[in-house]
């Protein structure tokens, strides 16, 4: 049976099985203690944030979006965009890159991207490197 909210995350979460919690907690945990996690922010303030940023910044914060629970808020040269992180049987996952921890989801993606750049609908064709 799913459990009920454990103490210390946000209310908005859905209900995960006991083992997923595990999995979100110690992944909270990680992402509160990193200075990228912004928390509940808006896209609006996410993308204000990184307007005056230099290309690369980025963000993670709580998604506004029902089904997903973070976002990843990037400045990109056209200007900041925001791509979703979904979270299934235990992984944070970002196009083809997945972990347990989406401070190792992130360090994976930025490694990738050096050699082949990713392109999301959500960024007009401009690719993320």
């Amino acid at each position: 049976l799913p459990s009920p909210t454990p103490p210390g995350l946000p209310d908005r979460f859905r209900m995960f099985r006991s083992c997923e919690w595990e999995v979100l907690e110690r992944s909270l945990n990680i992402l509160q203690a990193s200075d990228f996690y912004w928390g509940p922010l808006s896209v609006g303030e996410a993308h204000a944030k990184l307007q005056q940023e230099p290309v690369g910044t980025y963000l993670v914060r709580d998604s506004s979006q029902g089904n997903c629970l973070f976002s990843l808020s990037v400045r990109m040269p056209t200007g900041p965009v925001s791509l979703r992180i979904s979270f299934q049987e235990g992984y944070f996952r970002l196009k083809n890159w997945f972990s347990d921890s989406v401070v190792q989801l992130l360090e994976l993606v930025v490694a990738g991207t050096r050699n082949n750049p990713l392109h999301f609908d959500e960024m007009g064709g401009t690719p993320l490197v």
